[in-house]
């Protein structure tokens, strides 16, 4: 490709980029994998953001999270939490934040999960410090305290550095994202993961629906994912479709998202016998989000 028509694709992704919603927005960290991403709210400092999915399986970073991949046992997740802007830039968008979320999963239990509240299986909480040096730009430090009510698994604390861009320009447009989670307690060793996000309108219209195509590649370093397990990697590509809303006063988006997680020889033998051995891993996902 000659450098007049890289020219010409940079600016018409940069004319994509330029249609995304404009207005106020607060960056916000997944419990899962400490992935950042841009929530659209309302004006003033202090943004509740709730969701709901419901999933035909759960897996975390790649591995068996206590729910196969199927329709047996649809895990059904809620998440609380929000963001606070503690400074603003001259321009009046926010440059600091604190920023946190307590995402909750719930399903039919095992018959081998006898603590009540038999169902609900899982607890992940975060709370994180997001910076915000220039538009586009966000860098966070988080903690996350990842428990089980029920006792179907051990409690972990992770620390992450984690960062996103998605400025108005070419690569703002592909959303690249970066993570690296380390464990203070439980199993050691360290996670990355890098992916980019691009999202394209499919309507003229400012309230119609967005298609997004996810793509990452995870790392479990140093046994991170189980004793001895060594270095493993997994990929994940696929898209999604969100159609925003407006609920009880709140910006909101139903999303539908489809996965292909593709997984390494020996992170797939951990999750026997629980979980499946497949080398691809399909993974859908319904979710409401409301933010305030």
């Amino acid at each position: 490709m000659n450098i007049p028509a890289l020219t010409v694709l940079a600016s018409a992704l940069a004319c994509v980029a330029a249609t995304r919603a404009s207005g106020q927005s607060v960056p916000f960290i997944d419990t899962e994998d400490a992935t950042l991403s841009d929530v659209d709210v309302g004006e003033g400092a202090i943004h509740p953001i709730v969701s709901f999915d419901v999933r035909n399986g759960d897996y975390a970073r790649g591995a068996y999270d206590d729910d196969d991949a199927g329709l047996g046992r649809v895990p059904v997740h809620v998440a609380v939490g929000g963001a606070a802007v503690l400074k603003r830039h001259a321009d009046g968008q926010g440059a600091l934040f604190l920023v946190g979320q307590s995402s909750n999963g719930f399903h039919a239990p095992r018959s081998g999960e006898r603590v009540r509240p038999r169902s609900w299986y899982e607890s992940n909480t975060i709370v994180g410090l997001a910076w915000r040096p220039v538009a586009g730009l966000s860098a966070a430090a988080a903690y996350a305290i990842k428990a089980s009510p029920n006792g179907v698994a051990g409690t972990t604390h992770e620390a992450s550095l984690t960062f996103l861009y998605t400025g108005k320009d070419a690569l703002g447009f592909l959303a690249p994202r970066f993570a690296a989670t380390t464990r203070t307690k439980g199993q050691g060793g360290v996670y990355t993961i890098i992916g980019i996000a691009p999202a394209i309108p499919l309507t003229r219209a400012g309230s119609g629906p967005t298609l997004t195509m996810p793509v990452s590649v995870g790392a479990g370093w140093r046994s991170f994912y189980a004793a001895e397990s060594g270095d493993r990697v997994y990929g994940s590509a696929g898209m999604s479709v969100a159609q925003p809303l407006k609920i009880a006063g709140a910006k909101a988006s139903l999303q539908g998202e489809f996965l292909a997680v593709v997984r390494d020889r020996q992170l797939r033998r951990l999750d026997a016998p629980g979980g499946t051995t497949a080398s691809v891993v399909p993974l859908a996902t319904i979710s409401l989000a409301m933010a305030w």
